[in-house]
């Protein structure tokens, strides 16, 4: 009778454990490993488009569709026991046994970016209100117009060819300078307006009190260099090559196919791969302030780092951006927010995690 006692009592305590779900407990586990997942996942990809584009071969994208990951727990248990009998040889007896068997199928979908999805996320120009609401973030100004803005009200800013990367005015790089500084003060805002037939006008303002005499002189310099009004406290943000008036302040942005080629010109490559003509020519670091322009380091080797940010393979070399190099990190973060600027709509298919417990 004790054996048979201590049987049903293990059977009650696995049917009540049984009756818990195992649904919750899989939340944080999950949400954290795929999130860690997808995002790792997102930063190779876009390194290594990055890396294809010096070599001319074209950028691939593949989204994370949607990810259903389902469980079930099955558990079984079976007791028996026996009486004892009056016989020479009586006593009791009691058996025991158990099952469990736990399921993990998770499905994930991939969809290849392609078509009109493409042209509208990689080769629209990025929206300028959206570059400066960016800025407005804290993200800093000189390394945002560096990456997304063609030219400013004429000036032009660093490009990439097939011959080389072409140098930006030097106007053009002051003014970055300049912008990054007013920024820092907090002198400069942004403001967005809209009129009786719902169109919206953005207005960069100037704070003219309460600032410094150094921030008052790089306004004056900024304003002389970009042709602007020297007393219009509020300028017109338009897209356009040239400004209209002296009181409008005209950007051209990028699309983020032309940032990536950009960027693309700051991979270290081989050297015989140059000379070979496999890859593009590219930043050529000659000089101190040339090095000190240079947005991001891409490095590359024949072995695996060990200390690497984000590392891809590719053309039997690997190629990565230092765990140590702020600046660099700092900028491929930023190219990663960039692929939110970049969209114009809605997106079919959102990533979405699914999971059933049973």
């Amino acid at each position: 009778m004790r054996y048979l006692f201590l049987s049903v009592t293990a059977l009650g305590i696995l049917l009540t454990s049984g009756c818990r779900s195992i649904g919750p407990g899989t939340v944080p586990r999950d949400r954290l490993d795929y999130s860690t997942s997808i995002s790792e996942s997102w930063k190779r990809q876009t390194l290594l488009n990055i890396v294809k584009l010096r070599y001319l071969d074209p950028p691939i994208f593949v989204d994370v569709g949607q990810i259903v990951s389902g469980y079930s727990l099955e558990t079984g248990l079976n007791a028996g026991g026996s009486l004892p009998e009056t016989t020479a040889f009586g006593g009791s007896t009691a058996t025991l046994g158990g099952s469990v068997r736990f399921t993990d199928r998770p499905t994930i979908t991939y969809t290849p970016l392609t078509g009109n999805k493409f042209i509208k996320a990689l080769m629209t120009p990025l929206p300028p209100d959206s570059v400066f609401f960016t800025v407005q973030s804290g993200y800093p100004a000189d390394s945002v117009f560096a990456a997304a803005v063609g030219t400013m009200n004429g000036l032009k800013n660093q490009d990439s060819n097939l011959a080389g990367v072409s140098a930006p005015d030097p106007d053009f790089v002051r003014a970055l300078e300049l912008f990054r500084k007013i920024q820092l003060s907090g002198a400069v805002g942004m403001r967005v307006e809209e009129d009786a037939q719902k169109r919206q006008t953005t207005l960069i303002t100037f704070r003219s009190k309460d600032i410094s005499a150094q921030t008052i002189s790089d306004t004056t310099e900024l304003r002389r260099l970009l042709h602007l009004n020297p007393d219009a406290a509020e300028l017109r943000l338009v897209f356009a090559a040239t400004p209209g008036n002296d009181r409008e302040l005209a950007i051209l942005t990028r699309p983020l196919l032309g940032i990536m080629q950009n960027l693309a010109s700051l991979v270290e490559v081989p050297p015989e791969d140059v000379t070979d003509g496999r890859a593009t020519p590219g930043f050529s670091s000659t000089s101190q302030t040339n090095e000190a322009q240079r947005p991001m380091w891409i490095r590359s080797g024949k072995e695996k780092p060990t200390n690497a940010y984000v590392a891809v393979p590719y053309r039997d070399h690997w190629f990565w951006i230092d765990d140590r190099d702020l600046k660099s990190k700092r900028t491929f973060a930023f190219m990663m927010l960039l692929f939110t600027l970049s969209e114009t709509g809605e997106k079919d298919n959102l990533p979405l995690i699914t999971i059933p417990a049973q």
